[in-house]
């Protein structure tokens, strides 16, 4: 993966993760991006590129609520002792194109929910939401976002049903290339549906007494 293409999913991906959470617009920073997120235990975000850089931003950070994401693995991510590990997780994209769309299986029905720049997939059973996933449109990027499937839906297909949606209505919104960031479980399902591994992401944060 060569490092501008690397740069531009990442690009895409703060800009339209900010906008999917309702946070102020990335700032960028010499070595990434920082988004002041403002919740208690997630104050700001800091999302770098370059696993090198980890380590001096991460000396220099001590606030409570701080979080990094870094594009590489865990073995290239330099942290001190104060930084708690998520567990592993990968930058993807896809390339956005005409795609029929995934039919959920019965008793499910989809409906997409939301006008402007963010939209929501929702796959009901009666009343009960049993999957959901949001896409927010930036220029003509779209970031999936938020992607779940309740327990008790699990292993029929819904996550696929989801993922159908947001793509279709990312590219009806003028959105040409997706991108998100998928735990192990969720990059197996989009690596089936055609997305590409970017990068791994290690993932870190200064706890919140």
């Amino acid at each position: 993966m060569t490092g501008s293409h690397l740069t531009a999913v990442v690009k895409d991906w703060v800009r339209g993760w900010a906008l999917s959470r309702g946070t102020p617009a990335p700032v960028e920073e010499p070595d990434g991006y920082r988004i002041d997120v403002g919740l208690p235990g997630h104050r700001v975000r800091y999302v770098l590129p370059d696993p090198a850089a980890a380590g001096p931003r991460a000396a220099g950070l001590s606030e409570p609520g701080t979080w990094l994401k870094v594009c590489g693995a865990r073995d290239q991510v330099e942290l001190g002792p104060a930084w708690v590990v998520s567990a592993p997780e990968h930058l993807m994209s896809v390339e956005l194109g005409t795609r029929p769309p995934v039919t959920p299986p019965a008793p499910y029905t989809v409906e997409v929910r939301g006008t402007g720049d963010v939209a929501e997939a929702v796959v009901l059973a009666g009343s009960e939401v049993a999957a959901k996933g949001r896409v927010a449109v930036h220029g003509r990027a779209a970031v999936v976002d938020v992607v779940e499937t309740g327990p008790a839906h699990r292993r029929r297909g819904l996550g696929s049903v989801v993922m159908s949606e947001l793509t279709r209505t990312a590219a009806t919104r003028g959105a040409t290339r997706a991108v998100l960031v998928a735990s192990e479980a969720g990059r197996a399902l989009y690596l089936t549906l055609g997305w590409t591994a970017v990068s791994p992401v290690t993932a870190a944060h200064l706890p919140v007494p």
